[in-house]
């Protein structure tokens, strides 16, 4: 395959839209190549086939197509094997590099500019987002959640808004639902009704979710898009590669992360209209998981962000065992199509087989429905847009090879590209500033001070009172202990003394009593005998 143009400008970041048009991306040889035109790679694709028959070195061949001309790739590694992108393919089999040579195509074994992410930080830098980000609806789909369960979950994230308090990590929502379900009975005039069941089962799904390492993906830094649309030194795109081996063990955590960084695409990315090429191309590996269960809200979600994000300039391609596996409505989006072998054994999967038939736009020299069940493996049926966007005839094609290493990379390349990469300084160290665990504790901690305060207070006047109270008791006593002493005092004075004081009062009395008398006498005397001489 050719380099890309000695006029391009290699960059070390961001998309740089280049003035020479990119070369087609060869998928495969029919009786003529079968290419993909950069210009509708952001028509969307599905990469279909059942298990074994070849869409991992399809799906590999085309990431290494689009990081030739520019094109930043982000892609799920299920089982481990892609992390080969970043070796040479010089130690892959030989029928490669014969199959390139059957094709007529130049075969050089090619490293390819590779970031490794996992949400869980062990095979690659760690991918984290906030639960404001996530927003209460994926959120509910996560934790499946029923309605009520997700209205209480709506008026969790409203009240946390209303109140200024970010929603970070899970230890966040977890205080802010504690929070909620004290304030039920004021919030629920306001907001609606708070049923303390709702918020129990929510609290219960949360520690599930963390079991699941759900703990590790909520929190910050949380991941900017533009570092999923790197260039490598040499102006080919990154291909970033998310380790989802373990993280298929929570299959509800894949796909809400998945389809959360495909709402935040849409939602942050500006309208470009048509470029010569996407400027981020997203494989969406074991789509199957994205649909499974998925009430009709999010599924609409789902064919609303597919169908418009092509405006974005964002390329997606859905890789699953069939195409049953998409809704209808997802599927009409997809307009590059590589279909490896179904089996037919089953009613179910005859029909499948026909459902994947009718697809295509027919071709008179191919049996679709026939080719399906016969196909080899590294053969695909292949109908990709042709230069006025209409999808071309269904053609039997042979897949051509990639140039990486096919399989899985050894550890120390791995971890010499971990090391390498500027995302571990930026996303190795896990933040955690002041957010509404921080301030709900806060609080709860001046409320406890408070109300210790109040209990010490009311102690210490109680106390006060009851001292006031010792005190006049006291003082009773003393007044009563000073009249006894009195009492005392008189009752312990001579007897005597108390007789010569009456004796002399009664002598004192019978004197004045006798002079009086006596007076009486002397003067009724002195006149009988004045009046006599006259």
């Amino acid at each position: 395959m050719p380099s890309p143009d000695s006029d391009d400008q290699p960059a070390s970041s961001g998309y740089v839209h280049r003035m020479v048009a990119p070369e087609p991306i060869v998928v495969g040889k029919s009786e003529e190549f079968v290419s993909l035109l950069p210009q509708f790679g952001n028509r969307h694709g599905l990469i279909a086939g059942a298990t074994g028959t070849g869409k991992t070195v399809t799906l590999q061949r085309l990431a290494e197509g689009f990081s030739r001309i520019g094109v930043p790739v982000l892609m799920a590694d299920i089982k481990g094997d892609l992390s080969g992108l970043c070796q040479d393919g010089s130690t892959n089999k030989p029928h490669f590099a014969a199959r390139a040579q059957q094709l007529g195509l130049p075969y050089n074994p090619t490293a390819f500019p590779v970031t490794f992410w996992d949400l869980f930080g062990r095979q690659g830098h760690p991918i984290r987002a906030t639960v404001s980000e996530m927003g209460p609806v994926l959120l509910a789909r996560l934790l499946d959640l029923n309605d009520t369960q997700e209205g209480v979950l709506n008026i969790t994230f409203r009240v946390a808004d209303d109140n200024g308090l970010l929603l970070l990590d899970l230890k966040d929502l977890r205080a802010m639902l504690a929070f909620v379900s004290e304030q039920a009975k004021t919030l629920t005039a306001e907001y609606g009704n708070v049923s303390a069941a709702s918020v129990g089962a929510i609290q219960r799904s949360l520690l599930t979710l963390e079991e699941q390492g759900g703990s590790h993906f909520f929190g910050e830094p949380a991941l900017e898009l533009e570092d999923l649309m790197q260039l490598g030194p040499d102006g080919r795109g990154m291909i970033n590669i998310l380790a989802a081996d373990e993280l298929m063990r929570s299959p509800r955590l894949y796909a809400t992360f998945l389809l959360w960084l495909l709402s935040e695409l849409f939602e942050e990315l500006p309208e470009v209209g048509d470029l010569d090429r996407p400027k981020l191309v997203f494989f969406f590996d074991e789509a199957h998981l994205l649909f499974n269960d998925a009430p009709k809200a999010l599924t609409e979600k789902v064919e609303q962000v597919v169908r418009l994000i092509r405006s974005k300039g964002v390329g997606v391609y859905f890789v699953t065992q069939n195409p049953i596996d998409i809704p209808d409505t997802v599927l009409g989006q997809l307009g590059n199509r590589v279909q490896h072998a179904l089996r037919a054994f089953s009613p179910r999967e005859q029909r499948a087989v026909r459902s994947a038939a009718e697809t295509f736009r027919p071709n008179p020299s191919v049996n679709v429905e026939s080719a399906i069940t016969e196909l080899a493996v590294g053969e695909a049926l292949v109908s990709m847009l042709e230069a006025k966007g209409t999808p071309m005839m269904v053609q039997r094609a042979l897949i051509a090879a990639p140039e990486s290493l096919v399989g899985v990379a050894p550890a120390e390349a791995r971890d010499r590209f971990i090391l390498a990469s500027p995302m571990g300084e930026k996303y190795g160290q896990l933040l955690d500033r002041e957010s509404a665990y921080e301030v709900l504790r806060g609080q709860m901690h001046r409320k406890a001070e408070q109300e210790s305060a109040a209990v010490q207070a009311a102690i210490e006047a109680k106390e006060a009172a009851a001292a006031v109270k010792q005190a006049a008791r006291q003082q009773r006593e003393w007044e009563r202990e000073q009249t006894r002493t009195e009492r005392a005092e008189r009752a312990s004075r001579p007897r005597a003394r108390q007789s010569d004081t009456v004796f002399e009062a009664m002598a004192k009395s019978t004197m004045r009593s006798a002079g009086s008398q006596l007076g009486r006498q002397l003067v009724r005397g002195v006149l009988g005998s004045f009046l006599r001489g006259f």
